[in-house]
């Protein structure tokens, strides 16, 4: 069993809130012109065909049986849904706002964590996760008016990954994540192989499988390693820090989203959302800070 190591969790699950909006602004780049099935799709092949071999090579445990193999299969299923409501949240909605949206996420997965995990929240973790919190508020400015229902898309994926990091939690510190996440990339590519070929032959363009035009194929990789690495990252950090301590850092995803928002496609926030955006970064640099001052504390010390 993997003691926690809740500094070195937060630093894995920085890492993920980098690569994790940068695989998401390549596939706003490729939702116009690749059905969204092609481009989940692509991803978890890519994910299998770069960690397979690396189980192999390293000899790696990657068996799973009975609890462990249900609730892998969870996982994936939740995986699976969660990608797929982000791609079509991003053809609908600016990067930042459909990341923002979806960070009622780490709200979720606070909760979970105290009230289904039974982790110990300390009133000053639930407060830096509540500034956080209205930090995004002030970030959130979708017009509903225009999108419509599509604004409701992120709110899908915040429910979804919030149970996706509940089972990854269960499973995190019995599994190798290496192992685990090409076990799951086998698994989505098997399920999503039967559900594009009925896509393809009822003609439903969403879900069918399609050659990509040859300037997309670096894209098309790129969003399958990205992904990859950053959900080994995420999957890293729940072994060592409970998901009540990660929760926080999470809303830094919002200002490197922001950034890609303003680099690609030219998308800036207006006064307001740049205020949400300094809360927090505030919000999450105090957790960091509370993160180190309890490893260095004792054991017996109750968690702020």
């Amino acid at each position: 069993m993997t003691q926690d190591r809740p500094v070195f969790g937060i630093f894995l699950m920085l890492g993920f809130c980098v690569l994790a909006p940068l695989g998401d602004s390549i596939a706003k780049l490729l939702g116009e012109t690749t059905p969204l099935g092609m481009l989940v799709f692509v991803r978890f092949t890519i994910q299998a065909l770069v960690l397979i071999p690396l189980v192999v090579i390293t000899g790696r445990h990657w068996r799973m049986r009975g609890r462990v193999l249900r609730l892998v299969i969870v996982r994936t299923v939740l995986h699976i849904i969660g990608i797929a409501a982000m791609f079509s949240a991003l053809q609908y909605l600016p990067l930042a706002d459909a990341v923002a949206i979806a960070f009622v996420m780490p709200f979720i997965m606070l909760l979970l964590g105290k009230y289904v995990l039974g982790e110990e929240v300390g009133m000053r973790r639930l407060i830096a996760c509540a500034v956080g919190f209205a930090g995004t508020l002030l970030v959130i400015q979708p017009s509903f008016a225009q999108v419509g229902a599509a604004a409701l898309l992120p709110l899908v994926v915040a429910v979804v990954f919030s149970l996706f990091m509940l089972v990854t939690r269960q499973i995190a510190k019995e599994t190798d994540p290496v192992s685990l996440q090409a076990v799951s990339g086998v698994m989505a590519t098997v399920l999503l192989i039967p559900v594009l070929a009925l896509g393809t032959l009822g003609n439903v363009w969403e879900l069918s499988l399609t050659v990509p035009a040859s300037e997309s194929h670096l894209l098309l990789i790129g969003i399958g390693i990205l992904g990859t690495i950053a959900h080994l990252f995420m999957t890293w950090s729940l072994r060592y820090a409970p998901s009540a301590t990660l929760a926080p850092m999470q809303y830094l995803e919002i200002p490197v989203a922001t950034l890609f928002g303003w680099l690609i496609f030219h998308d800036l926030p207006d006064g307001v959302a740049a205020i949400g955006i300094g809360i927090t970064i505030a919000a999450g640099l105090y957790v960091i800070l509370r993160e180190r001052a309890s490893a260095r504390s004792l054991p017996t010390e109750t968690p702020a």
